[in-house]
């Protein structure tokens, strides 16, 4: 008999979905504390769950509706011990389909409380109606800067963090000029922010000759050639990116058929999550990214999570299914506990919310900050290599832990 031999992450987690999804069908109310309230306790909730389900960011829509139903599935179809109807609204590609979307959920459809938009500018549209009719908001992707942050929680990120967390890390490996580029809008402003000040701060110095991010046309901007010749006329030693969903598919297909294509590419790791890596396929291979989430990461929550979803989709997990099951996970707990002071509604839901503590996530342990509503936790290097027969975001190291 020939030796077995080692089985590639994505291998494991196929054969980890194959041997141990029987267990994971079982409810598993009990082990977050959501059997509290029993069926007859209450009304039946509803839950607005706003995503892109059409537009550049149709792909990161799509994973994190499905995080959350991945949830449900795995609790009966229920959040907290009670009964859920979710409804789901057509984000798009930005405020002007997010804000009449939100106002059905909200005024029409009277939902309880609000999850997903992949948006910064979304959450900054739809907030005046969360702050109006008083229902909170469990953000789980985008997050732009917030005043009045009473009924806004957030299980994904600030945006400006991935750029943050990676800053110095690239000063330190590049040492030379970096070139930053990214989508002339909300998400592309806050995240470039994050990484050009903290890189200014650490003494990184940018290659546009301007000394300022370049920004091009969203979403309409698909041909990236003009701009990599650019880039090639300056000094640049790496550059650093943010761009998601088909953006992303462009960028780093035609970045490998560039000028460019021997400088090393760093970036959010949206550029390459989900199913953008595989439609990018060879071109994405060696780049460099952050993310606060990846598939191989070894914890107990991770592999139950990685497995279940795999055996679901026959793919990784990416950080927006992550961040929109945390986001079902969260509204578990503080259902349940809501239910155990007394009548559940917005109000009570969003009190609980405040009082949860740590998350157990398959990202790795994680609370809300005190001051932001956002999660303080870590964040990591990711490469993208072979890993058996395709390509995966592989974590190198852990960069740092960001929030309060």
């Amino acid at each position: 008999m020939s030796a077995q031999l080692p089985l590639s992450r994505r291998q494991a987690i196929r054969a980890a979905a194959a041997t141990g999804i029987a267990a994971l069908a079982v409810p598993a109310l009990s082990a977050c504390g959501g059997s509290a309230a029993s069926d007859g306790d209450g009304k039946k909730l509803k839950i607005g769950l706003l995503v892109s389900l059409s537009g550049t960011y149709k792909e990161v829509g799509t994973d994190m509706r499905d995080g959350f139903q991945l949830y449900l599935d795995l609790n009966d179809g229920k959040l907290g011990g009670r009964e859920i109807e979710l409804i789901i609204a057509d984000e798009g590609d930005g405020p002007p389909t997010a804000l009449p979307a939100a106002n059905k959920l909200i005024k029409k459809d009277k939902v309880d409380v609000l999850t997903g938009i992949v948006g910064g500018g979304s959450v900054n549209a739809v907030l005046p109606l969360i702050n109006k009719h008083k229902i909170p908001l469990v953000g789980s992707n985008a997050r732009p800067e917030v005043k009045d942050v009473e009924r806004v929680w957030h299980t994904s990120y600030l945006s400006d963090e991935p750029g943050i967390a990676i800053a110095e890390y690239i000063k330190k490996e590049v040492g030379g000029p970096v070139y930053a580029i990214g989508p002339d809008y909300q998400g592309g402003h806050d995240e470039l922010r994050g990484f050009t000040e903290t890189f200014a701060e650490v003494d990184g110095v940018l290659a546009n000759p301007d000394g300022k991010t370049t920004w091009t046309p969203f979403p309409a901007t698909t041909n990236f050639t003009p701009y990599f010749a650019k880039i090639a006329a300056t000094d640049a030693k790496a550059v650093y990116c943010f761009y998601a969903g088909k953006a992303a598919i462009d960028f780093v297909k035609q970045y490998a058929q560039s000028d460019i294509a021997d400088i090393p590419l760093y970036a959010a790791g949206f550029l390459t999550e989900g199913s953008t890596l595989p439609a990018q396929g060879k071109a994405a291979k060696d780049i460099y990214s952050v993310l606060n989430y990846a598939a191989d990461l070894d914890n107990a929550a991770n592999r139950k999570f990685a497995a279940a979803w795999t055996a679901e989709h026959d793919t990784q997990p990416t950080t927006f299914a992550l961040a929109s099951y945390d986001a079902a996970f969260v509204l578990d707990r503080a259902i349940a506990d809501a239910a155990k002071e007394g009548e559940v509604n917005p109000e009570s839901i969003n009190k609980a919310i405040a009082a949860l503590g740590k998350i157990d996530s398959p990202r790795g342990p994680w609370e809300f900050g005190e001051k932001l509503h956002a999660p303080v936790q870590k964040w990591y290097l990711r490469q993208v290599r072979e890993d058996g027969d395709a390509l995966a975001n592989v974590v190198m190291q852990e960069l740092a832990t960001l929030g309060e």
